[in-house]
C-alpha cells in the first residue's frame, strides 16, 4: 500500500469518526440486518454489541428520533428472522434423520447443565422463558434447544418469540443510546456502548464461577485413608 492510500485510509476512519452521518451510511442498515440475522444462526457474532453501537452513532444522527426508530426496527425484524430460520432448521433435525446439521450444532453450544436449566424453566413458564432467556446473554440457545427437544411447534415458539426480540432490542438500544447521550463524540458513545455490552455479557460467567467456587467450599473434603505401613521381614 502506496503512501497516499493509506494516508487517504487515514482520513476516512477519521471522517466516519467525526461525522455521524458518514459512519450512518457507512455501516448502513442493510449491513445492519445482514450481520444481526447471521448472529441469530451463528451464536459468535456480537448481535447485542451490534445494535448498541448503531444506537450510539444513531444519536448524533441530525434526525436522532428517527434515525434510533429505524435502528430497533431493523434489528428486532433480523432477530426475529434468523431465530425462525434457526427454529424452522432445528425442527428438520429432530423430525428427520440426517434432514438438518442445525441441531447437532446447537448441542455442541450448550453445556448439558444449561440445557437441563432450560428445560426446567421451559415446563414452568412456558413460551414466557423466551423472553428472559433473549435478556440473559448466551441463554438464547439452551433455551431454544430445550423448546426444539419438547417438541414446541413452530407457530407457538414465533408467538412466544415477539416480545422476547423487542425487550432485547430495547434493552440493547436502550445501552447504545446512553452511551452516545454521555459523550459529544459518535466513536466515544460506541466505544462505551462497547464496554456496557461487553460487562453484561461477563455477568453471567462471572456468577457461575461464584457459584462454582461457594459449591466447592460448601463441599467439606474428603480425608485420603492412609496407607498401611509395609510389614518388615525380620529373620
Amino acid at each position: 500500500m502506496t503512501t497516499a492510500a493509506a494516508c487517504a485510509d487515514r482520513a476516512l476512519v477519521v471522517s466516519l469518526a467525526l461525522d455521524p452521518e458518514s459512519t450512518q451510511h457507512a455501516i448502513g442498515y442493510p449491513t445492519l440486518f445482514l450481520l444481526v440475522l447471521l448472529g441469530s444462526l451463528v451464536p459468535v457474532v456480537p448481535t447485542g454489541a451490534l445494535v448498541s453501537t448503531s444506537a450510539a452513532v444513531a444519536v448524533h444522527h441530525h434526525s436522532p428520533v428517527l434515525a434510533s426508530l429505524i435502528v430497533f426496527v431493523v434489528a428486532t425484524t433480523a432477530a426475529y428472522l434468523g431465530d425462525a430460520l434457526l427454529y424452522w432448521l432445528g425442527l428438520r433435525g429432530t423430525r428427520a434423520r440426517g434432514a438438518s446439521r442445525w441441531l447437532d450444532r446447537m448441542r455442541r453450544h450448550v453445556a448439558p447443565d444449561r440445557l437441563a436449566r432450560a428445560e426446567r424453566n421451559l415446563e414452568r413458564h412456558g413460551t414466557a422463558v423466551l423472553v428472559i432467556s433473549r435478556q440473559v446473554p448466551a441463554g438464547r440457545l439452551p433455551t431454544m434447544l430445550a423448546c426444539l427437544l419438547a417438541p414446541m411447534p413452530l407457530r407457538d415458539y414465533l408467538r412466544g418469540n415477539v416480545p422476547a426480540v423487542l425487550c432485547w432490542a430495547a434493552t440493547y438500544q436502550l445501552l447504545g443510546t446512553l452511551g452516545g447521550a454521555l459523550f459529544p463524540h459518535p466513536w466515544q458513545g460506541v466505544v462505551a456502548a462497547v464496554v456496557l455490552t461487553a460487562l453484561i455479557a461477563a455477568v453471567p460467567t462471572v456468577w457461575s464461577h461464584v457459584r462454582r467456587t461457594r459449591a466447592r467450599a460448601r463441599t467439606p473434603e474428603r480425608p485420603t485413608p492412609e496407607r498401611p505401613a509395609p510389614e518388615s521381614n525380620q529373620g
